[in-house]
């Protein structure tokens, strides 16, 4: 009986999916506009539309990865196609942005609840270490943490977008005064805004199946693009709106505009509520901005730990990170997996001075990691891309590269950070396969490819009881033996044929019997006898046949294919004979018309 085959539960429909993205994509709008006043103040509008436009292309890009894996298309997976050392990297970059996610998550968070300055590392590192102590009872009690904050994090965010459109105006936007390598610079130091979209390829493999679709067979495709293209589409639309409504405030608020860059959402809502309603309505309203994007960032918090947790304890099992990752807890969870996923953030947060600098090394990690999911799809000719989809990847791609490499030589401490955190993952790695005894060697791409477990042939056992098998028998030879041990370890039925081979008879001699007998041939009977007293303590069941024919081969043919056996097996008295009897007319007839179906065992 075949083992059944244990597929993940499917129950992710794309609304939840929707909801989880946006726990993480749909914050970088709480800092990516304020960000963007700080680099280029009222000429700001351009750099936020050009980080839009590049987000709404990496989504396309995600809902195509999410098509092409639908059992998981993080970097992880998609880069362990073309390379395990490449696949590591991307992770470990991975890890680096999920650091700092939580990190920056979470000071954003207490900004937004209104925490003094003087008090916000503190209380960051507090919330991370409460919600790391909460995910050691599992995702159980917060996995729906971020689905229920999504729904007032949009309502919010359409309230403010309705106050402000009556007073969005071109008089304040400037032009930029400066190079383009400037300007460029100023654009990769706010690209905040692709949080989030290498969670949802992550999420492919418990997504609701499309129709049509089965486990064997699985399409996300459908699911997947309802749940990206919405939020592509908020995250795109509402931050180009807040940007413009910021850049439509008088230019003597700018003070009090760089003064709140880190809150600027919760700012911007208590200024137009305050014009439509007055100071109290304002206050009030303000409070409540910051309590729901607070919340929904102390989701992200969360949804990060939880990212790292599954990380490292996926490397773990594929061997990539050593074994104690794997250990769980009475609640499921990994114990160094969770001790990590909580020290990382806490040590950048401990680092830290300001948003500023969260922000700052963020982007290298995010960045790298989607630049190499997107390189490994658009290099990889087993996808079935179109061409213009493998068009637009490869160029998401060359951009991404050109901005991650700008982060590296501009910001040399995002730099330091992510060179920490891959020489931390990859001494892991390396310890890990030391003490797994497993070493790194370097052959010939021919050797590779023989070796390839891809290159090897696909055999199917043939050992389900039941089977038939038939031996020629010409006398008590070895092959009898042979033929009880196979029988015996397949559980099968054997046929013990005997052909009593005759001339034909010339005119007047006697008919033969209609039914001859094995009990009356002398050379037949004692090996019938010999194979039902030898199969009786073997637990095999022993049919003898018996036959009288002038032609053997084709008796031998019909008698196995009429009772449908799975193997013939032939004998000869030595090997010597064996060659003889390749050349003989019995075995040549036998082998040239046996059905492909039966195979055909010549033993000596």
């Amino acid at each position: 009986m075949e083992p059944a085959v244990v597929h993940r539960p499917r129950n992710l429909d794309w609304k939840r999916a929707a909801a989880l993205l946006y726990g993480d994509w749909g914050t970088s709008k709480a800092y990516v506009i304020g960000l963007a006043f700080l680099a280029a103040g009222y000429a700001a509008l351009p750099l936020i539309v050009a980080v839009c436009l590049l987000a709404a292309v990496v989504g396309y890009c995600y809902t195509v990865i999410c098509r092409e894996f639908p059992d998981g298309g993080g970097v992880y997976s998609a880069a362990r196609l073309q390379n395990r050392f490449l696949a590591v990297m991307g992770a470990l970059l991975l890890v680096a942005n999920m650091t700092v996610t939580a990190a920056l998550s979470g000071w954003a968070a207490m900004t937004y609840f209104g925490v003094p300055q003087e008090w916000v590392r503190h209380t960051t590192m507090l919330a991370i270490l409460i919600i790391g102590f909460i995910n050691y009872f599992g995702p159980k009690h917060t996995g729906s943490l971020a689905a229920l904050m999504a729904l007032p994090m949009v309502v919010v965010v359409a309230c403010i977008i309705l106050l402000s459109l009556p007073h969005l105006t071109p008089r304040y936007l400037e032009p930029s005064h400066d190079t383009f390598l400037h300007n460029w610079i100023a654009f990769v130091g706010i690209i905040l805004a692709l949080s989030g979209v290498e969670a949802i390829a992550n999420l492919t493999g418990v997504m609701q199946l499309d129709p049509g679709a089965t486990p064997e067979q699985p399409r996300v495709a459908r699911t997947a693009r309802k749940a990206i293209l919405p939020v592509a589409l908020e995250v795109v639309l509402a931050t180009v709106l807040l940007g413009w409504a910021m850049l439509s405030l008088p230019p003597e608020l700018a003070p009090q505009m760089k003064e709140r860059w880190e809150d600027m959402v919760r700012f911007l809502g208590e200024h137009y509520c305050g014009l439509w309603f007055g100071p109290m309505a304002a206050r009030v309203f303000g409070a409540l901005v910051g309590l729901v994007i607070g919340l929904l960032l102390l989701s992200a918090v969360n949804t990060a730990i939880g990212a790292l947790i599954g990380l490292f304890y996926m490397m773990a099992r594929d061997g990539e990170m050593p074994r104690a990752f794997g250990r769980l807890n009475p609640h499921g969870v990994p114990w160094w997996p969770l001790a990590l996923a909580v020290a990382l953030p806490l040590a950048t947060t401990s680092v830290a001075t300001d948003l500023q600098m969260l922000a700052g090394l963020y982007a290298i990690g995010v960045v790298g990691a989607i630049a190499v999911n997107l390189g490994s799809c658009t290099f990889n000719r087993g996808l079935t891309l179109r061409w213009y989809e493998r068009l637009i990847m490869g160029l998401a791609f060359f951009i991404l590269f050109a901005v991650e490499i700008t982060i590296a030589k501009t910001k040399p401490d995002a730099l330091f950070f992510a060179c920490c955190v891959v020489g931390l993952g990859l001494s892991l790695r390396f310890w890990a396969h030391r003490r797994a005894g497993l070493r790194t060697v370097i052959v010939s791409e021919p050797v590779a490819a023989a070796v390839a477990p891809e290159a090897m042939p696909r055999f199917e056992f043939k050992l389900k009881p039941g089977q038939n098998l038939m031996v020629a028998a010409r006398g008590l030879t070895p092959v009898l033996r042979f033929a009880l041990e196979e029988a015996r370890l397949r559980q099968a039925n054997l046929y013990v044929l005997y052909v009593k081979t005759i001339a034909v008879a010339p005119p007047g001699q006697p008919t033969l019997p209609d039914k001859p007998r094995w009990q009356d041939d002398p050379v037949a009977a004692p090996i019938m006898t010999t194979m039902l007293t030898q199969a009786e303590p073997l637990g095999v069941r022993v049919v003898p046949l018996y036959a009288v024919s002038d032609n053997p081969a084709a008796t031998i043919l019909d008698l196995a294919a009429t009772l449908g056996v799975d193997m013939l097996i032939l004998g000869a008295r030595t090997r010597r004979t064996l060659v003889q009897l390749f050349r003989g007319d019995v075995v040549n007839e036998v082998s040239r018309h046996l059905p492909e179906n039966i195979e055909l065992v010549i033993h000596g």
